[in-house]
């Protein structure tokens, strides 16, 4: 019996439900319903219905909240036939979105997330670290009097109410591993803090020049986490002798602002790396990036493959990419705080799921050389197994992903080409202020040396 079970965990799964449940297994199901007391008797919504068919509207077609309803419920029955039947209505099923405990959702998220993690196994790795990039984005909601109560004004005057998203994207790969949710106006910083316990000791954390500050990168290394950081012209950094950031290429710091001298705190000893443009034709780079990281010793983290994992950063921008516009998340559905926040985080995690399990099955067990997967592909037969379940059968999901790769074209212009009315022009950031220590600052750095030894 145990060698059958093997056998049957080695096999690839012929259906996208067999696909579903690679990472929502019976192990995470009860992790998830582990946090919270277990009812006398069974609720016509469980976890596991409820989960399933919202995970099945965000992928399904269909014309309003109800119409999607109706092909994911009738999904989930065509696959769980010997399974109690969950309630036939829209509002009842909105209903008991509503009473679900967003910590259970929480508790699923990172039971999907142990999973990923072990089927990656050590394709994670890049030049011993695991480049975990963070970015921020809005997500946009409808304008109900509760949603403008709760989640307040973000953005221009009159704006419509929004949920803020910070994201953790495994870089390698392009894989969504973490996220926070908060109103409009959270804090990125705050919510990149409280997403540290979901990442591995191995973890690089890279970030634009909006995450840099003091108090975070104390809190990275706190945990035993690396960082590489853009640096911009509100950063000043100090150097023991004197040196100009036209000559540098890189070397050692300190990372001391102002009021963190004068609060009496030592400095943090950091690495500069300046990245030289490499040309004025489309795509290049034309300005130098400089960048800050924990990682002292250049044969751990050399200047090129810094400069390959800060480029990797922009696959953060194609997963916000691939959740609002090939999911069509870019507006979401619920119209109280309660629905919208459920609405986005299962819906998230489907994101999390959709790109799993494809790019899992079709990369090779060396292959970390970036995304190797269409989202777009993916989605379109995830929707005709849907519909599937209703209809004869068609060709075999797991013969049809293997069509769903991604195309080999080399980025040749530039990443952003238009000017969009309700953006700000994006402005390179500038290279950061570099100093010498004076001597009360050099005596200021001996007696916190003297303190520590």
């Amino acid at each position: 019996m145990k060698a059958a079970r093997t056998l049957q965990g080695l096999q690839q799964p012929q259906s996208l439900i067999g696909y579903v449940r690679q990472f929502l297994t019976p192990t995470v199901w009860k992790q998830a319903r582990g946090v919270v007391p277990q009812r006398r008797s069974a609720p016509r919504w469980d976890l596991q219905p409820l989960v399933v068919v919202m995970l099945a509207m965000t992928w399904a077609t269909g014309d309003s909240e109800s119409e999607r309803f109706e092909k994911a419920r009738g999904y989930y029955v065509a696959c769980h036939e010997s399974r109690r039947r969950p309630g036939k209505t829209f509002v009842g099923f909105q209903k008991a979105m509503r009473r679900g405990p967003m910590r259970q959702l929480r508790a699923l998220a990172a039971g999907v997330r142990q999973q990923i993690h072990a089927r990656l196994g050590s394709r994670r790795i890049v030049d011993g670290f695991e480049p975990m990039g963070c970015d921020g984005s809005r997500i946009e909601c409808p304008r109900t009097p509760e949603l403008e109560r709760g989640l307040g004004q973000a953005g221009k005057n009159d704006a419509a109410p929004n949920v803020w998203l910070t994201a953790f994207v495994h870089l390698p790969t392009g894989l969504l591993w973490s996220w926070r949710l908060g109103p409009g106006t959270a804090a990125e910083q705050e919510h990149l803090r409280h997403l540290l316990a979901t990442l591995s000791p191995e973890a690089l954390i890279v970030c634009d020049a909006a995450y840099m500050g003091f108090d975070l990168v104390r809190a990275i290394l706190g945990v035993k986490r690396s960082f590489l950081f853009r640096m911009s012209s509100r950063v000043d950094l100090y150097t023991l002798e004197v040196a100009n950031l036209e000559d540098w290429t890189e070397g050692p710091v300190l990372y001391w602002p102002n009021y963190v001298q004068k609060r009496g705190k030592a400095p943090i000893q950091c690495r500069l790396i300046r990245i030289p443009a490499k040309g004025k034709g489309k795509g290049a780079v034309k300005r130098d990036v400089w960048l800050l990281t924990d990682v002292l010793d250049p044969a751990r983290l050399s200047a090129a493959t810094a400069a390959k994992f800060y480029r990797w950063r922009w696959r953060n921008e194609g997963l916000f990419r691939t959740y609002k516009r090939v999911i069509n998340k870019v507006k979401l559905a619920g119209r109280t705080v309660a629905l919208v926040h459920r609405e986005a985080e299962l819906s998230l995690l489907a994101t999390q799921i959709l790109l799993a399990h494809a790019d899992l099955a079709l990369r090779t067990a060396t292959a970390t050389d970036g995304p190797v997967i269409s989202p777009r592909k993916v989605l379109i037969e995830i929707r005709k197994e849907i519909d599937a379940a209703v209809k004869p059968k068609v060709k075999c999901y797991h013969e049809r992903l293997a069509g769903c790769r991604t195309g080999c074209r080399k980025q040749k212009s530039p990443k952003a080409t238009r000017k969009w009315p309700r953006r700000k022009p994006h402005k390179p950031p500038k290279p950061p202020g570099l100093h010498t220590l004076t001597q009360e600052q050099k005596a200021l750095l001996n007696k916190h040396m003297s303190a520590a030894g």
